[in-house]
C-alpha cells in the first residue's frame, strides 16, 4: 500500500477525488482501482509543518539578544514541529508506520518549496521507505491521473530538497543574526524597536528607500511651455513650441515673448511624418506578470492575485501558480483547441470567436518547450467553470488568464504614430502628435490601457498654409520619480538587474530569479508592511522613517545590494543542478555575516540620521511603553495623542471627541513637531512636497475654527503686516 503525502488539504483532497475514496480524521483512504490496485492513503501538511529551531534550542545563551552572543551560526541546523500543527504531523508520523505500507508518494507543490515541506517531514519521522515524487502543473482529473503513472524517482528532485534546505538555513542565519545585529545597534541610538533584516526583504527595501531618498531631495523647478491652436483651410489642431527636440522653457519672460511673436501670424505645415508599428500579442503570463498586470487594472496587492490563483488552481481551472515561465510545451499546446472551445461557449466570452488562427502549436513565441522551466506559464485548463459560479475576484483573475490564451490566436495591432511640424511666420516651429489604430488585432481582446487621451489629427499636407489662431503660455514644474506601485515592485524585483553595473552580475540574476522567487516575492512586500517598513495608499509604496533608518545604517554593506542576491541566486541554482555544495555556500554565508557584525559594529559610530526621521520614528511596541502627548484637542479639553496610525484626542472613548489628524496628507508625512506647532499656534509652518493630481506645492496647515477642520495656507497669501 502507498501513502501519498500533499502540501495542503484541499490539494490532497483534489488528489483523492479522482478515486473512489473513504474520508478519514486527517486523511483519505482511497480505495483499490487500476491505479493503485491495493489502495492508498492521502494526508496532508498544512503548509510548513516543521520549522527551524529557535537559536536558544541550539545554546541556552543564545535566546537573550546580545552583541556579545554574536554570530549565531549552529553546527547542525535542526527542524522542529511547529506547536499548533502537530496533531497533523502524528497523524502522518502512524500513517508512516502502518507495517503495510511499501512506498511514499511525494505530492507537494512541484516547486523547491513544496519539495522541503513533504522531505522535511520525512527525514523527522526518519522514513525509511522508497519515495516516489508526483511533479504536475495542473489539478484536474487527466492530469492527477497522469501524473500517478509517471511518477519522478526521488532522485530527480533530490538536488532541488538541497537547493531548498540550503537556502532556508543560509537565510535563518542571515535573519537571527543580521536582525539582532541592527536592532541592537540602532537600540543604542535610540531607536527601540525589533529591526528585521533579511536576504530577500532587505535589498528590496533598499530600492524603495532609494526611491523615496529620490522624492525627498528632488527640487522642483518651474518651466513654461507654449501652445498654439492652428486653423489650416478650416482644419483646426494644437501644436506645442519646440527647439532642438525640447518643449520646455526655463524663463516666462521668453515664452510670453514666442507666444506674442506666434499670435496671428501665418502658419505652414512643414512636414509629416507617418509610421506604422506592430504590437505582438502579449506573452502568456507567469506569476510575476499576472500579479503585474491585476495591480494595474484591479489595484490588487500581489499576495491577493497568488491567494485568489491558488484557489482557482485548487478547484483545476488553472495550472500551477507559481510558474517563472510565459511559455508552454507542445503537450499543452495540442488541448488549447479543446480548452478554447469550452471558453467559447461562455456568454462574455462568445465575441471574440471565431478566432483569426485555429493553432499556435508552431509559434514559437508561444510554444517553446526549451524555455519551460519547472513548469508551463499559467493557463486555464480543460476543466472551464461556469463563470457565474466564481466569486468576483476570481473571475477578474480568471478572465486575465482565460484573455492571454485567446489573445495569442489572434494577429497584432497595428497603430499609425503621426507627427506634424508647423511653422509660424517661417520661424518657429510647433509640433503636434497623434495615432490611429488601423488594425485591432488582438487588442479586441485586451484593449489598450491608456493614461492619456488619445490626440487624432486632421489629415494634413506638407506645405498647407494656414493661421494661427491663438498661442498661450502654460507654466509647469518638473515633477519628482514617481512612488512605485505593489505591482512595479513585484516587477522590479523580479528584474532587479537593471539596477546592477556589473554586466556580468546582471547575466546572472537575470538568468535566476532576481529578487526573491515567484512563490515569494508577494510575501515579501506582505512582511515589509507588516514590519511596518512600508505603508500603501491608494496602491503607492512609501517607505517609513523605520525604514530609511534601518537601510541608512546598513548602508553601503552587500546585505542592501541585488548584486548579493544574485551571487546567492547563483550558488543556489548550481545546487539545484548538482554542480555545487551546499556545506561551501553556508561557509560563505557564514563568513558573510562575520565580516558583516565586525564592520557594522565598527562603523556604527559613524552613523546620522536625518532629524525628520528621527522625529517619525515610532516603535511598533510604542502603545504599550509610552504615550506621546501632542498638546490640547482643538474641540474640547482632551489631549491629541499619537495613536500610531493617526493622532487623536485622549477623549475619544469618554466623550466620544471625533478631533483626528492623518499621518499622511496628500503623499505627504506629517510629523508630532508639526502636531505640537499646530495644536499650540493653530498653524505649522510652510510645509513642503504636498502632491495634487501630479503637482507638488508648499502650504502651512492651519486650523478653522468656525468650520473646525484643517485647511492649507499658502504662502503666497500671507499679508505681512
Amino acid at each position: 500500500m502507498k501513502l501519498i503525502i500533499a502540501e495542503k488539504p484541499d490539494q490532497g483532497l483534489t488528489l483523492a477525488s479522482v478515486f473512489r475514496m473513504k474520508k478519514q480524521q486527517g486523511y483519505v483512504e482511497i480505495m483499490p482501482n487500476d491505479i493503485f490496485p491495493d489502495g492508498a492513503y492521502v494526508t496532508w501538511a498544512v503548509g510548513h509543518l516543521c520549522q527551524l529551531s529557535s537559536p536558544e534550542k541550539y545554546e541556552a545563551k543564545w535566546k537573550k539578544w546580545s552583541l556579545d552572543t554574536l554570530p549565531i551560526i549552529p553546527e547542525q541546523f535542526k527542524y522542529e514541529v511547529t506547536k499548533d500543527k502537530a496533531k497533523q504531523f502524528n497523524i502522518i508520523k502512524k500513517l508512516l508506520a502502518a507495517p503495510q505500507l511499501t512506498e511514499v508518494i511525494h505530492a507537494g507543490d512541484a516547486g523547491r518549496e513544496g519539495e522541503l515541506i513533504i522531505r522535511n517531514i520525512l527525514r523527522i519521522t526518519d522514513c525509511r521507505l522508497p519515495m516516489k515524487r508526483l511533479w504536475i502543473s495542473s489539478l484536474t482529473p487527466k492530469a492527477i491521473k497522469e501524473g500517478f503513472l509517471s511518477l519522478r524517482e526521488e532522485s530527480d528532485t533530490r538536488n532541488l530538497y538541497y537547493e531548498a534546505y540550503t537556502r532556508a538555513c543560509a537565510d535563518w542565519v542571515v535573519g537571527m543574526n543580521a536582525s539582532r545585529l541592527y536592532s541592537l545597534l540602532l537600540q543604542q541610538k535610540g531607536f527601540s524597536d525589533v529591526f528585521s533584516v533579511g536576504r530577500v526583504q532587505t535589498p528590496t527595501l533598499a530600492l524603495i528607500v532609494k526611491r523615496e531618498m529620490e522624492i525627498d531631495k528632488f527640487v522642483s523647478e518651474p518651466f513654461w511651455e507654449v501652445q498654439a491652436k492652428f486653423d489650416i483651410s478650416g482644419k483646426a489642431y494644437l501644436g506645442k513650441w519646440e527647439d532642438k527636440g525640447e518643449t520646455r522653457i526655463k524663463t516666462k519672460l521668453l515664452a510670453e515673448k514666442i507666444a506674442s511673436f506666434c499670435h496671428g501670424k501665418e502658419a505652414e505645415v512643414a512636414e509629416v511624418q507617418a509610421e506604422k508599428k506592430e504590437f505582438l500579442p502579449p506573452l502568456l503570463y507567469n506569476l510575476s506578470a499576472l500579479q503585474a498586470d491585476a495591480n494595474r487594472r484591479f489595484k490588487f496587492p500581489p499576495k491577493k492575485t497568488l491567494d485568489v490563483l491558488q484557489k482557482l488552481y485548487q478547484k483545476g481551472m488553472v495550472s500551477y501558480p507559481r510558474s517563472d515561465s510565459r511559455h508552454v510545451t507542445p503537450g499543452e499546446a495540442e488541448m488549447f483547441p479543446q480548452i478554447l472551445e469550452k471558453i467559447s461557449k461562455q456568454a462574455e466570452y462568445a465575441s471574440f470567436f471565431p478566432l483569426p488562427k485555429n493553432s499556435i502549436m508552431h509559434n514559437k513565441r508561444y510554444v517553446n518547450e526549451k524555455k519551460v522551466t519547472d513548469h508551463y506559464a499559467i493557463i486555464p485548463t480543460e476543466q472551464v467553470p461556469r463563470t457565474e459560479r466564481l466569486s468576483v475576484d476570481e473571475k477578474k483573475i480568471y478572465e486575465l488568464v482565460a484573455k492571454s490564451l485567446i489573445a495569442a490566436h489572434y494577429d497584432k495591432a497595428v497603430t499609425e504614430f503621426t507627427t506634424v511640424r508647423t511653422k509660424v511666420d517661417g520661424r518657429a516651429v510647433f509640433i503636434s502628435k497623434g495615432k490611429v489604430q488601423l488594425e485591432e488585432g488582438y487588442r479586441k481582446v485586451i484593449p489598450q490601457v491608456d493614461n492619456e487621451k488619445e490626440t487624432t489629427l486632421p489629415i494634413l499636407r506638407q506645405g498647407e498654409i494656414g493661421k494661427t489662431v491663438k498661442a498661450e503660455v502654460k507654466e509647469s514644474k518638473t515633477q519628482p520619480p514617481k512612488r512605485f506601485t505593489e505591482g512595479q515592485l513585484i516587477t522590479l524585483m523580479k528584474t532587479a538587474g537593471k539596477h546592477i553595473e556589473d554586466k556580468e552580475l546582471e547575466k546572472v540574476l537575470m538568468k535566476t530569479e532576481g529578487l526573491g522567487t515567484e512563490a515569494t516575492r508577494a510575501g515579501i512586500l506582505t512582511m515589509l508592511k507588516d514590519r511596518k517598513y512600508i505603508e500603501v495608499t491608494k496602491n503607492l509604496v512609501y517607505a517609513t522613517s523605520k525604514a530609511k533608518i534601518l537601510i541608512n545604517a546598513i548602508g553601503e554593506e552587500i546585505l542592501a545590494s541585488p548584486e548579493m542576491t544574485a551571487k546567492w541566486e547563483q550558488r543556489l541554482k548550481e545546487i539545484s543542478e548538482g554542480s555545487a555544495s551546499p556545506k561551501q555556500f553556508m561557509e560563505l554565508t557564514n563568513r558573510m555575516i562575520t565580516h558583516l557584525i565586525n564592520a557594522s559594529g565598527e562603523n556604527a559610530e559613524k552613523w546620522t540620521f536625518s532629524a525628520e526621521d528621527q522625529e517619525n520614528f515610532t516603535p511598533r511596541e510604542y502603545k504599550k511603553k509610552r504615550t506621546v502627548q501632542l498638546g490640547k484637542c482643538m474641540l474640547c479639553e482632551g489631549k491629541v495623542l499619537d495613536k500610531g496610525e493617526f493622532y487623536g484626542c485622549s477623549n475619544y472613548k469618554k466623550t466620544n471627541c471625533r478631533f483626528t489628524l492623518s499621518k499622511r496628507i496628500m503623499g505627504k508625512p506629517i510629523t508630532q513637531k508639526a502636531v505640537k506647532q499646530l495644536l499650540k499656534d493653530g498653524e505649522t509652518e510652510v510645509i513642503e512636497g504636498f502632491k495634487s493630481k501630479e503637482r507638488t506645492f508648499a502650504a502651512s496647515l492651519s486650523w478653522d475654527k468656525r468650520e473646525n477642520k484643517l485647511k492649507f495656507s499658502f504662502p503666497e497669501s500671507k499679508i505681512l503686516p
